[in-house]
């Protein structure tokens, strides 16, 4: 009777098993919530996730305050950006910008990708502990998966017409509201001024991964006050607090 009952109560625990492991892959595929409030603000990311440690445990980390930086040799970034459909997204955290494939950076001759740009508000990085209204980062990948952002500090004051055309087409829902009507060149969204600072650090977003190249070019752009009340309808504060700096060197790039 006793052998009966184990081998009745070892079918149980494996059928419970097999109704278990589909449940248990599908909450490893989902990734884990964060925000900028709440019990999910930058501050606890690290604890939300073994995947989020670096936001906690990393050394390289950003955004950070740039200053007491160091003039490096004449490297200027060279733009390669094409025309490409405007595909914009709210994507819980930003309002991102998918671009089409065909655009690139080139630093030191290594070429990255284009592949979207977003916005923070505040800015996230600050220049000598002065912060921007807002900041864009373009974000970039190479061959081999490394990535480089470009940052652009946006200041208000003017209108800027493609801002414009962008907040024109986000879309509260989780897919891409794509205007195929509509093209826009990413090099329209540059300061005539490229200088830049340079620095290694990391997404500022979970998973917060390390060794992004960072370029924050010197002169920020133009938008008006209307444009930024705009962004603030979706996001108030999606802006992660300033990192340490560690020791990191930061690099000044200027174009004379």
């Amino acid at each position: 009777m006793k052998k009966y009952l184990s081998i009745a109560a070892i079918s149980i625990l494996v059928s419970i098993a097999v109704f278990l492991l589909p449940l248990i892959a599908l909450a490893d595929e989902i990734p884990p919530r964060w925000g900028y409030g709440g019990m999910e603000n930058p501050t606890q990311w690290g604890k939300l996730s073994t995947k989020f440690s670096k936001c906690e445990l990393g050394v390289e980390q950003s955004p950070i305050d740039i200053k007491n930086t160091v003039k490096g040799s004449s490297t200027p970034i060279v733009f390669n950006y094409r025309s490409s459909p405007l595909v914009v997204l709210d994507n819980g955290h930003s309002i991102q910008a998918d671009y089409a494939p065909g655009s690139s950076i080139s630093i030191d001759g290594e070429k990255y990708a284009l592949l979207q740009f977003h916005f923070h508000t505040p800015s996230e990085h600050q220049i000598a502990g002065k912060a921007a209204a807002m900041e864009m980062h373009l974000v970039h990948r190479n061959a081999v998966g490394k990535l480089a952002v470009i940052g652009v500090l946006m200041n208000e004051g003017t209108e800027h017409p493609l801002i414009s055309q962008v907040w024109q087409e986000i879309s509260r829902s989780d897919k891409a509201n794509k205007n195929a009507d509509t093209t826009i060149n990413a090099a329209d969204l540059l300061p005539p001024n490229k200088s830049y600072y340079a620095y290694t650090g990391s997404l500022t977003t979970p998973p917060c991964s390390e060794g992004v190249k960072w370029h924050i070019l010197t002169t920020p752009i133009s938008v008006s006050d209307n444009q930024i009340r705009q962004f603030e309808k979706f996001y108030q504060v999606d802006a992660r607090p300033l990192q340490p700096i560690n020791n990191r060197q930061i690099k000044l790039y200027t174009n004379s």
